[in-house]
């Protein structure tokens, strides 16, 4: 009888006994060490590593409830549906996804390849660092995993079964809630509000009605466009990176839902970076240098999946219908509107949300960081309501520009 054979919330000192009972990954005379290495809302992420060879294993670890309120209880499930859609993504995208070497559903635990050399890119750019191949690397993963698992490439009953293979009913009330719902109107009172911008963002988010309407009918579009196995949670705290590699991970609100907020999410979360670096790098060049490039990555990242989008469809196209002339524009379009939406959305969430989002939170000067929320609620609110008008990288650059004139 093993105590694994019960689930319980494990801690740093029960991985290694784990890790060498499921898996037996290290020899017996290992020297191993663990550390609790997470800095998600939903689940422990550790690193065991043997410290006579180096060789090391991630162990990823679903609890009962969220990291950042205890009272939001969630279905331990979420490991299973994430370690298949890692095996998925890496069919479609190999490379880019960490391999998964087992997952536990007693223990609700995956065991899966350490990122080795990589850096979470969140913390990489908030040290201001660069990394001109991103662009190219997460738009080949977003068109890959994406285009390859819809009704247009994939068999429509295969496709079927996967939509209920991958419904995670918890996770998808979760984002419905904190970025669809509450930051429009604080419904539940658990609003993270910057106190100096309390009058800005009352204004602004809860008494726009014009606004209320158009996030609620994405939020209906959401919940009912399963339209592709996204990711449901692409930014840059699910991705580690160095200068010549990418790898996404942390899939676990992934389920069968419109493309665009996929795409949407990378480029607010680029315009965060923005914003961090705007706002605490006093060098100018080295400002200069490092703001330039994160409005590039975002003006690269939307053209470069336009154009690789429309490569794949031609080459993956699979249902008759969908081969009709002018299909593959306006299915494309469809995608664009949602894209510039949840870029939208994702901005205003993390601003005003239970969740937000570091590159803000961390500006140390009360003035520089009310005027980034400022620009980024604007800017949000610009890509909600004008959301048919980004059809290019050029576009966003332009609306990013006349954001930030705004509060000059």
């Amino acid at each position: 009888m093993s105590r694994f054979d019960t689930y319980f919330l494990m801690k740093t000192e029960d991985i290694a006994d784990y890790v060498q009972e499921k898996l037996h990954f290290f020899p017996d005379d290992a020297k191993l060490t663990c550390e609790e290495i997470g800095d998600g809302n939903l689940n422990y992420v550790f690193r065991l590593k043997d410290e006579n060879t180096g060789k090391t294993v991630i162990v990823k670890h679903a609890a009962e409830s969220l990291r950042i309120s205890e009272e939001m209880k969630i279905s331990t499930d979420r490991g299973r549906i994430e370690a298949k859609i890692l095996a998925i993504q890496g069919k479609y995208a190999p490379g880019l996804v960490p391999e998964v070497y087992l997952y536990d559903p007693v223990m609700c635990a995956i065991i899966m390849e350490d990122m080795i050399n990589h850096t979470m890119m969140r913390t990489a750019i908030m040290r201001h660092e660069t990394f001109p191949l991103f662009s190219e690397h997460i738009s080949t993963f977003m068109v890959n995993t994406l285009l390859a698992t819809t009704d247009v490439a994939m068999n429509h009953k295969e496709k079927k079964e996967n939509v209920k293979s991958f419904i995670s009913p918890d996770l998808c009330e979760i984002t419905e809630d904190l970025v669809y719902t509450e930051p429009y109107n604080d419904c539940n009172h658990r609003n993270n509000v910057f106190p100096p911008i309390a009058d800005f963002v009352k204004k602004e988010l809860y008494e726009d009605k014009a606004l209320a309407l158009e996030v609620a009918k994405l939020k209906f579009d959401f919940m009912t466009n399963a339209q592709a196995l996204i990711h449901g949670d692409l930014h840059t705290g699910s991705v580690f990176i160095n200068k010549e590699h990418t790898f996404v991970f942390d899939p676990e609100f992934a389920f069968y839902g419109p493309i665009g907020y996929d795409v949407g999410n990378v480029i607010a979360n680029m315009f965060f970076a923005w914003c961090n670096g705007d706002a605490t790098i006093d060098d100018p060049a080295l400002k200069k240098e490092f703001c330039d490039w994160a409005l590039t990555t975002i003006e690269e990242v939307v053209d470069k999946f336009i154009a690789k989008f429309k490569v794949a469809f031609k080459e993956q196209v699979t249902d008759y219908m969908a081969k009709t002339e002018g299909f593959m524009e306006w299915y494309l379009d469809t995608i664009l509107v949602d894209t510039a939406a949840c870029a939208g959305l994702e901005s205003i969430r993390r601003i005003v949300g239970m969740a937000n989002v570091k590159d803000i939170t961390t500006i140390p000067d009360e003035q520089k960081r009310a005027r980034a929320e400022k620009i980024v609620i604007t800017l949000g609110k610009n890509y909600i309501m004008n959301k048919d008008k980004f059809k290019c990288g050029a576009d966003y650059i332009k609306a990013i520009n006349e954001a930030i004139a705004k509060f000059s």
